[in-house]
């Protein structure tokens, strides 16, 4: 039985949400109105967080998957007592400046865990988040302990990505992950059925899910009952299917799609109050018992909450010092000073090694001093070198391993390590093949959007894999990825500079980073031999100069393996009598960071004669080339053939840029 304050804050989170929509002439109305119970069942009775401290470590999380009901979110912050959520800026909803986007940004509004508004990507990021808990709940003896709970959509479960995820939670067994289905059967184009009739409540019991029903989105009662049923499952995810109705309230346009995406109207909205027994004819009316009753019991169930894992963390710091302080320094995302003094470094050879090999001595190295790196391979770990066992693989078994087995889910693996950082207390970090970034690119763009220090090694990074062909040849991935702000590629060029791509990866805690590697072998370079001058850590610096402290004839730019082609080149050039500079640019990103003197001290403006090479499109190459300048790339696909061959008949060579550079 539904009680009055129960309905007059359900109908309070329909009001505000109808009323914004309304006043900004956009945004969907329909699903906050019908999901306004599930809503309220979730943050009134069972989610355990501190408006007065929205990033409170071991707060629930809510996900709302479905990003385009974000009314229903700034509704549930306001109500519940978020003191950036003022009134004011629900009426600003979509508007310049306000912190009511049309869909929710983790990085400008407090309170909202991740951006969502891409279908499914709340979804896939929320398994990552439960991963992230999970996992620190093993290694803290239950110091973190809690859970995440989600909203996703008949849309949310169409997309791929949330099919990827469920598999991957039903697999890891993650017991305290909670999504409640708003199963309303509308689409923006009509009715589900016209393109989705699969049994999904059977797919997720397939997938190794607690799947339950409740039949009337309006029965508060029996919402709470499920949700304490998902709660006592401790070896499945759950997955409640909500029978709800989009634009509950309205006489005219509920259960319907014109409810979906266009506000009521001035006319509907009058007759979906009176329906609704709403007392209040103005917009953006807030009962002050509402008020005192969601904000009032949210403050008290966080003291309470609060003060039991302070007394947690307090007992952890007695029993184990040096466990208190790791999970301190992890939750502030503090990196432990002088880390990167256990980084291997790599002597002069003129056989190298693969740079995605180097990547893995690297990586077992941080494994061992920074115990929040936590990921793995989507189904290629020994080719990306990302495997190492003796730090433990995350299980249904045991969440505690830093080892990550993803599974063939590119997509879903991008967005779960999106999930695990924004958790905090772990930082998250995937491997495939480059080519395969475009199975992960909306992923990979959120993770730019929210700033999150999101890890990515993408091996096999040119022609150089060879036989395999076009089809894993990437071409266009580099620029590709450049082209993506607040994006930092890391294409390094020898052993050394992957260590040094490490540190900057790990290091940048503002945005995602990229590590580009090779399949083949390249040389690790004598840096003394060639007069180089800064490293890696700035970006781009000069590697190897056959005149140093003069200013060269030309400039030789490269990235990668196409480096030790330039600096094939360099030595022949130098052999004429050519003063020449080989620029090694592996992160174009970090470089425009540095400052103009710098830049100009690298890449001297006098100098016009440059010559780039790179194994990929051309586009792009020219910011630093200049229109005078040449550019040997690959503006066409690649071919199945050994890797040398392929050089040769492309013409990536060191014969042709010494040709270039002649040829001015």
């Amino acid at each position: 039985m539904t009680d009055s304050i129960t309905t007059l804050s359900i109908n309070t989170i329909r009001t505000l949400s109808m009323d914004a929509v309304q006043a900004a002439n956009s945004g969907h109305p329909g699903a906050p109105m019908g999901l306004a119970p599930v809503a309220y069942a979730i943050w009134q009775k069972h989610l355990r967080h501190d408006p007065a401290d929205p990033t409170w470590f071991n707060r629930d999380r809510f996900v709302l998957s479905n990003g385009h009901a974000s009314m229903l979110l700034y509704s549930l912050l306001h109500l519940t007592g978020y003191e950036a959520m003022t009134l004011e800026q629900i009426k600003n909803f979509r508007q310049w400046g306000s912190l009511t986007p049309g869909h929710p940004e983790a990085e400008l509004t407090p309170g909202v865990e991740t951006t969502t508004g891409p279908l499914g990507q709340g979804f896939a990021t929320a398994v990552g988040m439960a991963m992230a808990e999970a996992h620190l709940r093993e290694r803290f003896a239950g110091v973190v302990d809690h859970y995440t709970f989600g909203i996703c959509s008949d849309g949310d479960l169409m997309e791929g990505v949330s099919h990827e995820a469920a598999s991957l939670a039903g697999h890891l067994g993650l017991g305290k992950l909670i999504f409640l289905y708003d199963d309303n059967e509308i689409t923006i184009d009509g009715r589900t059925d016209i393109a989705f009739t699969e049994d999904t409540t059977g797919r997720f019991e397939a997938y190794g899910w607690q799947v339950l029903n409740v039949d009337d989105g309006n029965d508060v009662d029996a919402i709470d009952r499920a949700i304490e049923k998902a709660k006592a499952e401790t070896r499945r995810p759950t997955l409640i299917r909500v029978k709800t109705i989009i634009g509950f309230g309205s006489p005219n346009k509920a259960d319907t799609s014109s409810v979906h995406g266009s506000p009521l109207g001035d006319d509907e909205i009058k007759l979906t109050k009176e329906a609704l027994g709403w007392p209040y004819p103005d917009p953006f009316v807030v009962p002050s018992e509402v008020r005192e009753h969601m904000a009032g019991e949210a403050a008290a169930r966080a003291r309470e909450a609060r003060q039991a894992w302070e007394e947690r963390l307090n007992a952890l710091k007695a029993e184990s010092p040096e466990k208190f302080d790791e999970l301190t320094r992890r939750i502030s995302g503090e990196l432990p000073q002088g880390w990167a003094d256990a980084l291997p470094r790599f002597e002069a050879s003129e056989k190298g090694m693969a740079t995605r090999a180097s990547s893995g001595k690297v990586i077992e190295k941080i494994f061992e001093v920074l115990p929040e790196l936590v990921g793995g391979s989507a189904d290629l770990a020994g080719s990306n070198k990302t495997l190492f066992p003796k730090f433990g693989e995350m299980s249904r078994e045991s969440h505690a391993g830093q080892n990550v087995h993803f599974g063939i889910r590119e997509h879903a693996m991008a967005a779960a390590v999106n999930g695990m950082c924004l958790h905090g207390g772990v930082r998250g970090f995937g491997a495939t093949f480059l080519v395969f970034a475009d199975y992960m690119r909306p992923a990979l763009r959120l993770a730019a959007l929210m700033h999150m220090p999101q890890i990515m090694v993408f091996t096999h990074d040119s022609i150089g894999l060879g036989e395999d062909g076009p089809t894993h040849q990437p071409i266009e991935h580099l620029m590709s990825l450049r082209a993506m702000p607040n994006y930092h590629v890391l294409r390094p060029a020898d052993a050394e500079e992957v260590r040094q791509c490490w540190e900057l990866a790990l290091e940048h805690k503002t945005g995602p980073s990229g590590l580009v590697l090779t399949r083949q072998n390249v040389p690790t370079f004598d840096r003394d031999a060639l007069h180089s001058v800064g490293d890696a850590t700035k970006g781009a610096y000069t590697l190897a100069d056959s005149n140093p402290g003069e200013l060269p004839e030309a400039l030789i730019l490269s990235t990668g393996s196409e480096v030790a082609i330039a600096v094939e080149a360099f030595e022949t050039l130098k052999a004429q009598g050519k003063a020449v500079r080989v620029v090694s640019m592996p992160c174009w990103e970090v470089f425009e960071q540095q400052s103009d003197d710098y830049k100009a001290s690298v890449l001297p403006a006098e100098v016009t004669r440059r010559v780039a090479i790179e194994a990929g499109v051309t586009l792009g190459w020219g910011r630093y080339t200049g229109t005078q300048g040449k550019v040997l790339g690959l503006d066409h696909f690649g071919a199945s053939a050994p890797y040398e061959e392929l050089y040769e008949k492309f013409g990536l060579t060191a014969a042709r840029v010494v040709e270039a550079v002649n040829s001015f």
